[in-house]
């Protein structure tokens, strides 16, 4: 494939998708037989297997635009199923730094999922691949919260309070940059989607001052990053084991 550099000789139906390249090589630390694929633009590509499943991690870049095009070309190559890890802000009250975010959909307020189709058609998970989610977080005893995120592509709007506010006062519950890219995508290529966030951004906090943190390896952070991991390649597991 032209950017990912990958083909189908990975030989995996199933891929983990941080946005983060480090988080890739983070994630790797859980898979056994590594091969390492290098970096081709923002795509780091690992693959390795997780107890006997053959799993490929990924990295898709920051935006919608760039998850997009790594979903595109996974799916070009036999890839049947994904799930997306990612950091996001929460937009209600009781969601704490670490906690886990299962995306039952997500709003599409970014511009590429829009160019596939009107906002009129949904960007949901997979029903069968988010109750394997599910169904992994709780057996690892991980916190989490299941409901509506959405999607946007400016880090740094001017009007970026004000969204957070009025969204806030809505049953969405996390915000953050490439779920509806990957959901919309995946519905189009018929690839099985899900999306795991990490909250790194408290309800009505400094979303930028909490990245920052977040790079700097803040505690609970990195502790929400490992258990998104760890959930997104049992959820695979877990999923393999009826597809």
């Amino acid at each position: 494939m032209p950017h990912i550099q990958l083909d189908d000789t990975i030989a995996t139906r199933f891929a983990v998708l941080p946005g983060d390249p480090k988080r890739v090589e983070r994630a790797s630390s859980f898979l056994s037989d590594v091969q390492d694929y290098g970096m081709s633009r923002e795509f780091r590509s690992i693959r390795g297997i997780y107890k006997g499943l053959p799993i490929l991690l990924m990295s898709t870049g920051m935006g919608g635009p760039s998850a997009a095009i790594a979903v595109e070309e996974l799916a070009r190559i036999g890839v049947e199923a994904v799930v997306r890890i990612g950091s996001a802000g929460a937009l209600e009250s009781g969601m704490e730094i670490g906690d886990l975010v299962l995306v039952s959909a997500a709003v599409r307020d970014d511009g590429a999922s829009r160019a596939y189709i009107d906002l009129s058609f949904p960007a949901v998970s997979d029903f069968s691949l988010l109750s394997c989610c599910k169904k992994a977080v709780e057996e690892l005893g991980f916190p989490y919260h299941i409901g509506i995120a959405r999607s946007h592509d400016t880090m740094y709007g001017p009007d970026n309070p004000a969204l957070y506010e009025k969204w806030s006062k809505t049953p969405v519950i996390a915000s953050d940059m490439e779920s509806a890219a990957i959901l919309t995508v995946s519905s189009f290529r018929k690839v099985k989607a899900a999306s795991i966030l990490n909250i790194v951004s408290p309800y009505k906090g400094d979303v930028n001052g909490s990245v920052a943190k977040y790079s700097s390896g803040e505690e609970m952070m990195m502790k929400g990053e490992m258990r998104e991991i760890e959930a997104s390649l049992e959820a695979l597991r877990i999923y393999s084991m009826s597809s």
